[in-house]
């Protein structure tokens, strides 16, 4: 035991800043995804079979783009766009280069998700701001996105925990984070000790995200 604590203690820097690093992914990459993927998913229920205003040929495109970007494994998706994330950050390995393919990989996600929030409303509301003669703005604004906010943070709260789990393949282009410590000090060095600390406290990351996200969503939700 008191082997294992001098161990920790030792390690205990790079721990902390493999923790700080997934967080800072999630930090910068979830806001963009919701920042992007809110619109994008708005955009893919009003556009749709029981939107606002249906535009089938131009829907099913988006529709096609989404499916694939959202569909693509992480992994395949991190090598891929390589060339791409030289450009945008100018390097290919560090926790910058995992950013880039993270957001990619969550706008689509996110946008799905708002989509099928929004599909659940009641139809019924729509009908009587309609009536009462609201703008499809209004009715974006004041109608859709105020139902349906405690689902979206719910939605942001399950991507944001999936996503903790895709950052685990950062140590594939040196990006870090506390699943690559996980990783290298578990898989490759076989100091399992340490790796179930990085796991527990990957748990715990999942933990406050969840709990946070469910008593947001829970705040925002006028039924209750």
């Amino acid at each position: 035991m008191a082997e294992f604590l001098d161990r920790l203690v030792e390690v205990g820097p790079e721990l902390a800043t493999s923790l700080w690093q997934t967080v800072l992914m999630l930090l910068i990459a979830i806001p963009i995804a919701v920042g992007l993927g809110t619109p994008l998913g708005i955009w893919l229920h009003t556009h749709g079979p029981r939107g606002l205003q249906h535009t089938p040929r131009i829907h099913r495109i988006v529709d096609a783009i989404v499916n694939v970007v959202r569909s693509f494994p992480f992994l395949i998706l991190l090598i891929a766009i390589i060339p791409f994330t030289r450009f945008v950050v100018g390097t290919t390995i560090g926790t910058a280069a995992v950013i880039v393919p993270l957001t990619i990989n969550a706008i689509p996600y996110f946008a799905r998700f708002v989509e099928q929030n929004l599909g659940q409303l009641d139809p019924g509301v729509v009908e009587a701001a309609r009536a009462m003669g609201a703008t499809r703005g209004q009715i974006i604004r004041d109608v859709l996105l105020v139902d349906a906010k405690p689902a979206i943070v719910g939605s942001a709260t399950i991507m944001t925990v999936s996503f903790i789990s895709y950052s685990a393949m950062a140590g594939l282009v040196g990006g870090g984070g506390i699943g690559d410590f996980a990783i290298r000090y578990g898989y490759y060095r076989y100091e399992l000790p340490l790796m179930v600390v990085a796991i527990v406290l990957m748990i715990a990351l999942v933990a406050v995200v969840q709990t946070g996200g469910a008593r947001w969503a829970r705040a925002l939700d006028k039924r209750r």
